[in-house]
């Protein structure tokens, strides 16, 4: 005659269960965890769109709070910035102009168009990526902006970039070079060069090329743009970027 054998584990899980005295009820379906994960992600991304958001509205009041500024003084509005704040891309113009001081947004008019081709060229629709300039005033005249309205915007250029933290950073002219590098030099010599520059403890893959209001006065040179373009478009591949 033959012992039925004892699972003295059942025996043990059972004592656990009744010892810690909740009322378990044991379903038959499955977590589903990666919904659970979702969802959780969903989260984290909403509060740090609206902490953005937020600290977008407090930099735009630093920068409207600044004194003796002829800049200020000769623009009709600020121009922060526009696009999807959550971008892998923020491109950086030099400093509004006309018809951006009229609407209050980035890149209208001829500039606006001429620079919506050149970034459907690399399959990117503008309102995908989000744009700023190194100088958030118009100049008189649309001059450009001298290097102590350069330096004096920059600190706040680099907050700016600490709030988007983008995976790619565009420099579209001269002004927005000198603002994030530092540099001074003919921009036909830095162009198409991938760049690492550090804000804030952060590293960011930065490129320069040329401003499109530049492209409409001198478009021999749209040729060298589209090189650019399709260095940034390896990369946003490079780096496996949804834009």
């Amino acid at each position: 005659m033959s012992k039925k054998a004892i699972n003295q584990n059942t025996n043990y899980n059972e004592e656990l269960l009744n010892s810690i005295g909740s009322n378990f009820i044991f379903g038959k379906n499955p977590i589903n965890r990666l919904k659970n994960t979702a969802n959780n992600l969903k989260a984290e991304n909403n509060v740090d769109e609206v902490d953005k958001e937020k600290k977008l509205a407090q930099l735009k009041v630093q920068i409207n709070s600044i004194e003796d500024c002829s800049l200020k003084n000769n623009s009709k509005k600020i121009i922060l910035g526009d696009g999807n704040i959550n971008s892998s891309i923020m491109l950086i113009g030099e400093a509004p102009g006309l018809d951006e001081d009229n609407t209050g947004l980035t890149f209208t008019g001829e500039v606006g168009i001429l620079l919506t081709k050149m970034l459907i060229a690399i399959n990117i629709k503008k309102e995908n990526i989000y744009s700023t300039y190194a100088v958030n005033f118009r100049t008189p005249e649309d001059r450009k902006p001298t290097s102590i309205e350069i330096k004096r915007y920059s600190q706040f250029l680099q907050k700016h970039i600490s709030i988007i933290k983008p995976k790619i950073i565009i420099l579209m002219g001269s002004t927005a070079m000198e603002a994030l590098t530092g540099l001074n030099s003919k921009i036909t010599i830095e162009r198409g060069k991938w760049k690492e520059v550090i804000v804030k403890n952060t590293n960011y893959n930065v490129i320069i090329t040329f401003n499109p209001s530049y492209l409409l006065r001198v478009p021999e040179n749209k040729k060298h743009s589209w090189e650019d373009l399709k260095k940034i478009k390896q990369k946003i591949i490079d780096l496996k970027l949804n834009v």
